[in-house]
C-alpha cells in the first residue's frame, strides 16, 4: 500500500499543502481529544471539531475562494451558509477517517515516512534530499520535524483508507454500456410552471408573525462584536526611505561586480531550413541535404540572392517570410550545431550545410555584436536600489526590535513609535472577529489581540505581530461596540418578505402537486404548456431535481407526468411526450473512453458509502448554531 501512496503525486501534494497552506497544527493527540477552548463546532464520537479548526479551516477555503474568481468575491458568498456547512462537512470526514484508520492499527513506518519526504523536490538541492532546506521549510510554519511527520504520517493513513475503497471499486464493461445509454437518452418534454413569486400578492401574514419569528430566531439576528482601530505597519519599505547610497559605494560594487554587467557577444544571422526530421528515414533525410546542397550552390554563385532563395526555399514558416531573418541572439539560444556555426563565422560569411534535429540549415552571418561592459552610468540606478534594500535590511533587523519595545512599553499611542520611525498612523473601518482584516492583514493573531477584553476596555497597542514575512503590525482601539441584536424594526420588513416567500414557494408546491395528482388521473388542469423541447441526461439544462424525476419517471405509457421543485421557489410540472434510447454496441468506442470516468464514478459512490457507515459507527453530532453566519 505504502509503495502505491510514494509513487503517488498525491503524497507530494499532501507535503506542499502542509507547508505552504497556513493551518492551527495542535499535534496528533488533537484527532483523538479536547481541542483548543471555545465552543465545539462538531464531535464525532469521543472526537471534538473546536471552533479554532473550523475557523481555520474556513479562511483556507475563503483564500481557496479568491484565488479561483480572481480576488473579487463578495464577502457574504465567503460567509454564507452552505460554504460554512460544507467546511464542516469536510472537517468531519476527516475525522471519521482518522479514527477508522486509528482502531484499524494502520501504520506508516519511519521507514516509509523518510522515503515519502526524502522524494518530495522541495526538500532536494542539487538532485538529493537536504536536511537543511526540509528543517528550515518546516520551522518556516511554526513546526519542529516531530510535529510535522505526525501530521504527515496522519495523513498517509487516512490516504491508505480512502485509495483502498477507491482500488477495490470495480465496474463492468455492461455496467458501462447501460450508464452510456441512460446518459445519451433522450425525452421530450414541455412544462407547466408554478413559480413561487407570482403567488406572494395572495400571501397574508399574521400581525405578529414577524416578531414571532424574531423572537424565536433570536441569534440570527446578533451583530458581532465590532471595533475600529488604528494602527502602523514595519517593514523594508518603511525603512527604504531612512536609506542613502554615496556614489562612491555604488562605483565600487560595480568594479567588484564587474561580470555581472557585461554583456555578452551577440550575432544577428539569416538561414535557409530544409526540413528532416531527426528519425526521418533515410531516403527523406537524403533528399533534404541535396535539395540544400543544390541551394548552397545557387548562392555560392550568387552570395546577393539569399533572402530571395529564403522566401522561395526555406521552410522554417517563423523566418521565410523576413527572408530568414533570426535577428540578435547570444549562445544557448539555438540548437547546438546551428549555434557551433554562426560562431564560428564571419560578419557577411556563408556556412556549408549543417545538419540539425530540424533539418539541414544554409546560415549566414549578417551582423555582430562585440561582448562589452555596460557602462556605470547606465546600471547605476539598478545598484543604488540594490545596495538601498540590502542596508534597508540589515536596518529593519535592527528597528525591529525597537518598533516591537517601543509600541509594549509606550502603549496608550502609537504616535510614539510612529514618530520614531517615521510611519504612518492608519485608521480602520468597523470591523469584526471573523472576517474581518486590520488594512489589507488578515491575520489570526492580531485580531485575537484586538478582540481581547485588555486591548478593548483599556484601549492599548497590541504587541508587534508578524503578520507576513519581514511585516510586523502593531494596532489600538479607537472604538467599539458589544454584541447586540439588530432592533426588530431594522429588520421587520425583510423578516416578512422572507416568510411571505417561504408561504409562497408552499403554496406553489401544493398546486402544483395538485395539478400532478389531477393529470395523472386523466383529468385536465389549467395553465399555459411551454413549447415541446428534448432533454438530454447527459446534457441537463434542468435542475437536478427535474432531471432526476423526468428520467426517472416510468415510460410503459405516455404521456406521463412527473413533477419537481423550482430552482427559485416553487413547482415545475413535466409532461413526457416520447422517449428515445439509443441501442450501444457491446464493441462502442465510447464504452472505452467511459471507462475511467464510470470507474471514478462507481469509486466516489462507494467511498461515500463507506462515510456514510463511519457515521453509523461514530456518532456524529454538528452544532449547527455555530456554523449558521451571524446576520449583519
Amino acid at each position: 500500500m505504502l509503495e502505491s501512496v510514494r509513487n503517488n503525486k498525491r503524497a507530494a501534494q499532501i507535503i506542499l499543502a502542509l507547508l505552504i497552506v497556513p493551518f492551527a497544527f495542535f499535534g496528533l493527540d488533537s484527532y483523538f481529544r479536547d481541542g483548543p477552548g471555545g465552543t465545539d463546532v462538531a464531535t464525532v464520537g469521543k472526537s471534538k471539531i473546536s471552533t479554532a479548526e473550523f475557523d481555520q479551516a474556513l479562511r483556507e477555503q475563503q483564500d481557496r475562494l479568491r484565488e479561483s474568481m480572481g480576488g473579487e468575491v463578495d464577502r457574504a458568498l465567503l460567509d454564507s451558509e452552505p460554504i460554512r456547512r460544507s467546511v464542516v462537512e469536510n472537517l468531519v470526514n476527516q475525522r471519521l477517517l482518522a479514527l477508522h484508520a486509528a482502531d484499524s492499527r494502520l501504520i506508516v513506518t519511519p521507514q516509509q515516512l523518510q522515503q515519502v519526504i526524502a522524494g518530495v523536490d522541495a526538500f532536494q538541492q542539487d538532485g538529493r534530499f537536504s536536511i537543511e532546506r526540509y528543517e528550515a521549510a518546516v520551522r518556516a510554519q511554526g513546526m519542529t520535524p516531530a510535529m510535522f511527520e505526525s501530521r504527515l504520517a496522519q495523513d498517509l493513513r487516512m490516504q491508505q483508507v480512502a485509495q483502498a475503497i477507491g482500488d477495490s471499486a470495480f465496474a463492468s464493461r455492461e455496467s458501462i454500456r447501460r450508464f452510456l445509454t441512460a446518459q445519451l437518452e433522450e425525452r421530450k418534454i414541455s412544462e407547466l410552471q408554478f413559480p413561487a413569486n407570482r403567488l406572494i400578492g395572495e400571501v397574508k401574514l399574521a400581525d405578529d408573525a414577524a416578531k414571532q419569528y424574531y423572537d424565536a430566531n433570536g441569534e440570527r439576528f446578533e451583530r458581532p462584536a465590532r471595533l475600529r482601530a488604528e494602527y502602523v505597519v514595519f517593514n523594508q519599505d518603511a525603512v527604504l526611505g531612512q536609506v542613502s547610497v554615496s556614489d562612491e559605494a555604488a562605483r565600487k560594487f560595480y568594479e567588484t561586480n564587474a561580470e555581472r554587467f557585461s554583456q555578452p557577444e551577440e550575432r544577428s544571422a539569416r538561414h535557409i531550413l530544409i526540413s528532416a526530421a531527426a528519425d526521418a528515414s533515410a531516403d527523406a533525410v537524403t533528399k533534404a541535404n541535396e535539395k540544400a546542397a543544390g541551394i548552397l550552390k545557387q548562392l555560392r554563385a550568387d552570395p546577393k540572392r539569399f533572402a530571395e532563395l529564403a522566401k522561395a526555399e526555406s521552410q522554417d514558416p517563423g523566418s521565410a517570410s523576413r527572408g530568414g531573418d533570426l535577428g540578435f541572439f547570444g549562445r544557448g539560444a539555438m540548437v547546438k550545431p546551428f549555434e557551433d556555426a554562426v560562431f564560428s563565422l564571419g560578419k557577411g560569411q556563408v556556412s556549408e550545410v549543417v545538419r540539425s534535429d530540424f533539418g539541414f540549415h544554409i546560415i549566414e552571418v549578417t551582423d555582430i555584436k562585440p561582448a562589452h561592459a555596460r557602462p556605470f552610468d547606465e546600471v547605476k540606478g539598478e545598484i543604488v536600489e540594490e545596495l538601498k534594500r540590502q542596508e534597508a535590511s540589515k536596518k529593519f533587523a535592527e528597528q525591529a526590535e525597537v518598533f516591537s519595545n517601543t509600541v509594549y512599553e509606550q502603549a496608550d499611542s502609537l504616535k510614539p513609535v510612529a514618530e520614531a520611525l517615521k510611519l504612518q498612523v492608519r485608521t480602520t473601518d468597523w470591523i469584526e472577529r471573523v472576517g474581518g482584516a486590520v488594512g489589507d492583514y488578515t491575520n489570526e493573531k492580531l485580531l485575537n489581540a484586538l478582540f481581547s477584553d485588555e486591548a478593548m476596555t483599556k484601549q492599548r497597542n497590541v504587541e508587534a505581530v508578524e503578520v507576513s514575512r519581514g511585516t510586523l503590525v502593531s494596532a489600538r482601539v479607537v472604538e467599539h461596540q458589544a454584541a447586540q441584536r439588530t432592533p426588530f424594526e431594522q429588520v421587520k420588513g425583510s423578516i416578512e418578505q422572507q416568510l411571505k416567500t417561504e408561504q409562497a414557494a408552499k403554496l406553489a408546491v401544493a398546486r402544483g402537486e395538485a395539478a400532478l395528482a389531477s393529470l395523472q388521473k386523466g383529468e385536465s388542469v389549467s395553465g399555459e404548456w411551454s413549447a415541446v423541447r428534448t432533454v438530454q441526461r447527459a446534457k441537463p439544462e434542468l435542475a437536478q431535481a427535474a432531471i432526476s424525476a423526468v428520467f426517472g419517471a416510468p415510460s410503459t405509457k405516455l404521456p406521463a407526468y412527473v413533477g419537481a421543485p423550482m430552482a427559485g421557489g416553487g413547482y415545475s410540472v413535466f409532461r413526457i411526450e416520447s422517449v428515445n434510447r439509443m441501442d450501444i454496441a457491446k464493441d462502442d468506442p465510447r464504452l472505452k473512453t467511459l471507462e475511467g470516468q464510470y470507474q471514478r464514478l462507481v469509486a466516489e459512490r462507494d467511498f461515500n458509502a463507506f462515510l456514510t457507515a463511519l457515521r453509523g459507527r461514530y456518532a456524529v453530532n454538528i452544532n449547527t448554531a455555530a456554523v449558521r453566519p451571524q446576520q449583519q
